[in-house]
């Protein structure tokens, strides 16, 4: 455990003082309910959800719900619109703008830095070793005393691969601020995931989301799950009605149904082999990256030109020759079995016709 770690001495000021809004549904959710100013006499549509009555604003039976699938407890869980929301959150309660920073470690999800962009937060960058590992000294080197937030995405995105857990948790033991573990594609993965270790590590804050393994990206629902200090100070900056009734009602339903999810994720995980087979055989890609997610990155020469030519022919990848250690390199998302034949077929018809 991090001795050292002092949440109030890092929690901005205002936020510290904050009094929070208080919604009408804080206090009550049943009864003749004239107190939010919502129209009584409904939507001008059918509907089960009585969607003219405000959401619950902490969204418990959710919780309940996800605690139970990751072997924590509800209030190490927050609820929001995507993890974008709770990235958003943490900048805001941790990082004074124009003033303090945080650490990427590129290539990584880009979010961080847009988000940091948005609240006026400077970006410090550690890059990842060419195979996509830490650069553990190097990047606790690069600690400084404005240094607020570490973000650590693993499974990595947009390489794929998970990071070293030895290496992830010198981190956590040895930084003073807060360490973001970013597992939006943990499911995929053999990896075990961080969220048990948040009441260990008080400087802890594992992100997750429905928007992959549970595919449910339409409903924008994300999960920040840690210690119940830091989830008091996020359900204290948040909008109070952050997520919506059909949301909720498409989470719940989501993690009652968990086998039916990992069913679905066994059979992504098939197809991945089979396409990371099927690219080996192809005399054009040049190296296929290691990857736990759904998702994998592959070599190929000339890849903006390969890229296009996808398209063309209406198959959409993802280039991230842009990034670090990226050089020439394609993203592709494992789709149906169908889907990815068609990809494969386009590939070859790509290089064939060159």
């Amino acid at each position: 455990m991090n001795s050292n770690f002092d949440i109030k001495k890092l929690v901005r000021p205002n936020i510290l003082d904050l009094m929070p809004y208080r919604s009408a549904r804080d206090d009550f959710d049943s009864g003749i309910l004239l107190d939010a100013n919502e129209n009584a006499y409904g939507a001008p549509f059918e509907n089960d959800l009585e969607l003219h009555r405000y959401p619950m604003p902490y969204q418990e039976k959710l919780r309940d719900l996800i605690a139970d699938f990751r072997g924590v407890d509800a209030a190490n869980i927050f609820t929001g619109v995507g993890s974008d929301e709770a990235i958003d959150l943490l900048f805001r309660i941790f990082c004074e703008p124009g003033s303090d920073e945080v650490l990427i470690t590129p290539p990584t999800y880009g979010m961080y830095k847009v988000s940091a962009a948005i609240n006026n937060v400077a970006v410090n960058q550690v890059l990842l070793t060419p195979d996509f590992q830490l650069h553990v000294d190097e990047t606790l080197q690069a600690v400084s005393d404005r240094t607020k937030i570490i973000f650590l995405c693993s499974p990595n995105n947009p390489t794929g691969n998970s990071l070293n857990r030895e290496d992830m948790i010198a981190v956590v033991e040895q930084f003073n601020g807060i360490v973001v573990v970013d597992e939006a594609y943990i499911d995929f993965s053999v990896a075990e995931s961080f969220a048990t270790l948040v009441n260990e590590y008080p400087n802890l804050v594992v992100l997750q989301t429905m928007s992959k393994a549970f595919g449910l990206a339409g409903i924008r629902l994300g999960i920040a799950i840690a210690n119940p200090a830091i989830i008091e100070f996020m359900m204290k900056v948040k909008a109070p009605y952050n997520v919506n009734k059909l949301t909720s009602q498409a989470a719940i339903r989501g993690y009652s149904n968990i086998q039916a999810m990992k069913q679905n994720v066994a059979e992504l995980l098939t197809e991945r082999d089979r396409v990371i087979e099927e690219l080996s055989a192809i005399n054009e890609i040049e190296h296929i990256y290691p990857t736990d997610a759904n998702f994998l990155i592959f070599r190929v020469k000339e890849a903006l030109s390969v890229y296009k030519k996808l398209a063309e022919a209406g198959v959409i990848v993802r280039f991230r020759g842009n990034e670090p250690h990226c050089e020439n390199c394609l993203r592709l998302t494992i789709g149906t079995t169908i889907e990815n034949n068609t990809f494969l077929e386009a590939l070859r018809n790509v290089f064939q016709s060159d």
